[in-house]
């Protein structure tokens, strides 16, 4: 029996337009889901989405709440197609468009606290001056070390902030510190890729953004989710709205465990995927975790329709 699982992407998905083609097609999300963004937030926030350039969205306060809410329009359409999911993960930032997904949390409230999350997180790179990097080709042990070494003789943060798969392991803190362990980890026949995230997301760099977040964590209603949720920070199942609330004040200092994300979902049956949202990251570093997994993306209209009929034909 097929079993389906919704992923949501991160930062690093979104592109320059990525709502334009799906609101022409879909204009009823302009006012359920786009212009309630704007309202809420208070910029044009769905005119970035639609006519926003490349350059707009390297500010990780505008890029963040963009993914989130074009995967929040990209699930109205499956649902409307009468799609569910049988369990959901999102990648860091997409973690909250799956509690969403989940049940677990109202998508307002979720852009509320995707913003204020990236606002945070800016802040704290621009006082510190951060750097992310994925490193592929290097063990994580070996990466760690690394992040060790350099810390030692550098007194600057620098820690392994994602594993994505097992070949690719990201690294976020201070500048200086990252751009050593790249050095070094080339010197080592790894092949890096610099990160455009605009902080040191997952580090301990954030310590003090976790304590101020974790107050409006505290007054958000969070609710049980009625779908089956994989967190990225463990790995493991969320079942109460306590863990989902848990799950979040960890994720700001804690790296992502991607690729135990999708080992349990796999271990649950899982054997299908769809990446909801911009992009098509996440079905790439499924593929490598689990060769020959069917995955599905929904960056175009194109690759969403043709989601929806491979979705619709398995649940007749």
């Amino acid at each position: 029996m097929t079993r389906t699982a919704f992923l949501f992407p991160g930062q690093g998905s979104e592109c320059a337009g990525m709502g334009k083609e799906l609101i022409a097609q879909r204009p009823d999300l302009a006012d359920t889901y786009y212009r309630t963004a704007d309202d809420l937030l208070g910029f044009p926030l769905s005119r970035l989405c639609v006519d926003g350039s490349p350059r707009d969205l390297e500010d990780p306060t505008v890029a963040q709440p963009a993914a989130f809410l074009t995967s929040m329009a990209v699930l109205e359409v499956l649902r409307g197609r009468g799609l569910e999911p049988d369990a959901v993960a999102g990648h860091s930032l997409g973690e909250y468009a799956a509690l969403v997904a989940a049940g677990a949390l109202e998508w307002t409230e979720a852009l509320w606290l995707v913003r204020l999350r990236s606002e945070l997180v800016a802040t704290v790179g621009d006082r510190v001056g951060s750097a992310t990097a994925a490193v592929i080709g290097l063990s994580r042990p070996d990466l760690t070390r690394l992040c060790a070494e350099t810390r030692a003789a550098t007194g600057q943060v620098v820690e392994v902030a994602g594993d994505n798969e097992p070949r690719q392991t990201v690294v976020s803190g201070q500048a200086e510190a990252v751009a050593r362990v790249a050095e070094e980890a080339r010197a080592a026949g790894a092949r890096v890729e610099w990160l455009r995230t605009g902080g040191p997301f997952h580090s301990s760099l954030l310590g003090e953004a976790e304590a101020e977040f974790t107050e409006t964590l505290i007054a958000t209603e969070f609710r049980d989710p009625a779908v089956p949720l994989v967190s990225g920070v463990t790995g493991g199942w969320v079942t109460t709205a306590a863990e989902a609330v848990v799950t979040l004040r960890g994720q700001l200092t804690s790296p992502v465990r991607w690729t135990g994300a999708v080992e349990t979902l796999a271990a649950s049956g899982t054997d299908r995927f769809v990446e909801v949202g911009p992009g098509r990251v996440l079905g790439g570093l499924v593929r490598r975790i689990l060769p020959g997994a069917r995955v599905h993306s929904t960056h175009t209209p194109e690759r969403l329709a043709r989601a929806v009929d491979d979705l619709s034909a398995t649940t007749v």
